[in-house]
């Protein structure tokens, strides 16, 4: 295939199409992506990026897409071009400077305020000018607004895009919103914000975004359990004992004390990321891979989940934290946390589901570890070399393995736990994952809310966490003090162990080099 063919190949994957009416209508207006919070950290590390890279593999063709970035910060396009400059690196390119000089051409800034008229109308003037520039039918143009902002300002934002910058929709056009998490502090926080933005939006133009559905192999759980034979029969409260949820980072919170202070490991990290994996882990096979579909049977596992124990929950923070000048004195945040949930249905009555997250512990990983139950009439008596396993290590060295007994090589008939294992390093050599960032945008630009968390999903997962943060916010629980650099609270560890996870002793899983 020639490289002209290529580029016309990703250009129509990157064309999705609308019903008008009783007709499928191809979208051929142009697209803007329009970065609100242009100026900050998250849209230069993170959004801008993952615009580059899919422009670098020919999903935002130069000749269809303009981008725009609008922040309060009073800067020239040249100025913005200059800030983001070096957080543009891409190995699927071929001539990297060229490419990032291309890219920043197609980014224009508008500065304005957050909740008054003026900057939105002179935006919309310039989404217009370049709509027509590129012959746009009225109303088959497409506009993308990714909120790049804290969750106080959606609503004001959303309302002044609604008045002054929506697209007509008539003739395959459409206007489409991305929100960042934290949605809401809470339960009764993000229903209000849920309301307000649903007033001016409906729900197949709201995109809720979480990173780790973005993962490769968050991504890859759903062809696991459904597309392999072996999965089915094993996938149940008959032969998995616990399951564990895990992210571990090896730093703390470094600069964004206040900020993290606010919500918390929680909020932060257990009740949205990890908790999305745990819908993929154990909801039920979908009809299709229809979104819609897939979204509500993890609503079904949610509503599924039984209100959370005191006695099932470790609270921790790091010695250290309160340093922070940003930090209060008497700060009761925890930066780590282990919850048990319990799935009360056919499939998962009784195996406890182990979500654990932390900060400034001993190693940086977020994986999923499933232990299955012991085999019975053991007659190898290798029980105390550790159960059966299956492991997915979601980042750093991504990997899934199981872990398993085979006899020790030589005379003796003596046993060791092994691995069969799949290293995408090692197997999938010379291919780049993508980011999850950039697989999320392309997945709005397509219209495709698989990976994206509808409304009554978030709310049922609130409602699973919210008495427990009322009762920590209340000073209810207090989090225990763990040294910086260990593996947290060792009442965690003792936690697990009545919940019946089995540490395997003596055996280290290493990445398999090249």
């Amino acid at each position: 295939m020639g490289s002209g063919e290529w580029c016309l190949q990703k250009r129509d994957s990157f064309k999705s199409e609308t019903l008008v009416g009783n007709e499928t209508v191809p979208e051929i207006g142009c697209l803007s992506i329009i970065v609100l919070g242009a100026s900050g950290d998250l849209a230069k590390k993170k959004t801008f990026p993952a615009l580059f890279h899919l422009y670098c593999q020919g999903f935002l063709p130069p000749n269809e897409v303009h981008i725009f970035g609008y922040a309060r910060t009073k800067i020239s396009d040249d100025e913005l071009r200059n800030r983001i400059r070096g957080y543009l690196v891409s190995e699927r390119s071929a001539s990297p400077s060229k490419d990032v000089s291309k890219f920043l051409q197609l980014i224009k800034y508008v500065s304005g305020s957050y909740d008054a008229a003026e900057g939105f109308q002179t935006l919309d003037k310039e989404i217009s000018k370049h709509e027509t520039s590129k012959n746009s039918l009225e109303g088959s143009s497409r506009r993308l607004f990714y909120l790049a902002l804290p969750p106080s300002v959606y609503p004001s934002v959303c309302r002044m895009i609604r008045r002054y910058c929506m697209n007509k929709s008539n003739l395959g056009g459409w206007t489409r919103i991305v929100v960042e998490k934290p949605f809401g502090r809470d339960l009764g926080s993000a229903e209000e914000l849920s309301s307000q933005i649903g007033e001016l939006f409906d729900e197949p133009q709201i995109y809720r975004i979480d990173h780790y559905l973005g993962k490769e192999l968050v991504q890859n759980l759903l062809v696991l359990r459904f597309a392999n034979r072996f999965f089915l029969p094993l996938w149940n409260r008959d032969n998995i004992d616990n399951v564990q949820i895990v992210f571990r980072e090896d730093f703390g919170t470094e600069g964004r004390g206040g900020y993290f202070d606010e919500y918390g490991i929680i909020r932060d990290i257990i009740q949205n990321h990890l908790l999305q994996v745990l819908c993929l882990v154990a909801m039920e096979k979908p009809v299709s891979l229809k979104p819609e579909h897939i979204r509500d049977e993890k609503v079904k596992v949610l509503q599924s989940v039984l209100p959370i124990k005191d006695e099932e929950v470790v609270l921790g923070q790091y010695e250290g934290y309160r340093d922070d000048p940003t930090v209060p004195d008497h700060s009761n945040t925890p930066t780590f946390a282990t919850v048990i949930l319990r799935i009360h249905n056919e499939r998962w009555e009784g195996v406890p589901f182990i979500l654990k997250a932390g900060k400034a512990l001993n190693s940086r990983k977020a994986e999923i570890r499933v232990q299955f139950k012991d085999v019975p009439g053991d007659i190898f008596k290798c029980k105390k070399q550790g159960r059966n396993e299956f492991v997915i290590r979601l980042q750093p060295s991504e990997a899934m393995y199981m872990k398993l007994m085979v006899k020790q090589p030589g005379l003796e008939m003596s046993t060791v736990q092994s691995e069969l294992d799949l290293s995408y390093r090692q197997r999938y050599q010379g291919v780049t994952i993508p980011e999850a960032y950039e697989r999320l945008i392309l997945d709005t630009i397509r219209g495709d809310q698989q990976h994206f968390v509808r409304r009554d999903e978030l709310k049922a997962a609130w409602e699973i966490f919210t008495p427990l943060l009322h009762r920590i916010d209340n000073g209810e629980m207090n989090p225990i003090p763990y040294q910086a650099g260990s593996r947290g609270p060792a009442e965690a560890d003792e936690l697990l162990e009545k919940a019946g996870y089995v540490q395997t002793h003596g055996y280290i899983w290493i990445p398999p080099t090249l």
